[in-house]
This record gives structure tokens, sequence and C-alpha cells, in this order.
């Protein structure tokens, strides 16, 4: 079952059992996908085409609750919170951190790759190891740029 098809399923069934925090989530969420769709003319999207929207719904809402804080608004906060834990449910467990720094090391020694000139090998080979994972691109920028420094 596609990302899509899953979240369609679960838009239902959040229906049926009138949880409002769900259903008001993935609706967002289904615009956002249908909204892609038109826009490319596909008449479905991919999942990695998918796990970019609900990426960056959740990055928004992260981003949102903390300005709400800011503004000495925790009933929009808390809101913000909910919403992003329901689109958590849908993005994979981050890739560690000790996972991208072997993976960084192992392409320096492929690669044979020795300064800043080679940042770009370097983390082009990692980020598609990890293709379809979640991952942070500047996590792995940062690590790049330790180990390539030292070597």
């Amino acid at each position: 079952m596609t990302l899509q098809e899953t979240i369609n399923t679960d838009l239902k069934t959040a229906l049926k059992a009138k949880d409002e925090t769900v259903l008001g989530t993935l609706r967002l969420i289904k615009a956002e996908i249908q909204y892609e769709l038109t826009k490319t003319g596909a008449s479905e999207l991919t999942d990695t085409a998918v796990m970019q929207i609900l990426k960056s719904n959740f990055k928004r809402r992260k981003d949102t609750a903390v300005e709400y804080d800011k503004a000495n608004r925790p009933d929009l906060s808390v809101k913000e919170i909910q919403e992003a834990e329901v689109i958590l449910r849908y993005i994979p467990k981050e890739v560690s951190e000790e996972e991208i720094s072997k993976a960084v090391n192992e392409a320096i020694v492929e690669l044979n790759a020795n300064g800043a000139q080679d940042m770009g090998k370097v983390m082009g080979k990692v980020m598609a190891k990890f293709k379809g994972q979640n991952i942070d691109g500047s996590k792995v920028s940062s690590l790049a740029k330790q180990a390539l420094s030292a070597s």
C-alpha cells in the first residue's frame, strides 16, 4: 500500500471515529497532495513526493508551535504540536547521527575524498544511500565538513 493510500484509509477511519485532530490534519495533507497531482498532472504521487509534503508540513507545524509559544498562545501551540504528532506517524524514524557519520566515513574512503572540494561528492553518495529515509541534510553536511577537514 502506498503512502498516499495509507493516508486516504486513515482519513476514512478518522472520519468514522470522529477524531477531529487527525481528520483535520489528514484533510490538509490530502489537499496538498491533490494540489501536487493537479500541478504535475499525475494520477498518483510517489512515496518520496508524499514524504516531502509530510516533512514540510511537520516542520511548518513545529515552527508555528514555537511562534505561538513566543506569542504566549499555548492553546494554539498545543494544537500545532498535536497535528505535528499526527504527521509524524507517517514519517519514518530519523537516521541516527552515528549511522550518518559511518556512511560519511565510508563515502570518504570509497571516493578517496580529501578536502572541501569533494564535499558535493560525499554528500551525494550519503544522501543516495539513505534515499527514501528520514535524513537531515544539514546533519550530513555538518558531519561531512568535519570529516573532510580532519582528513
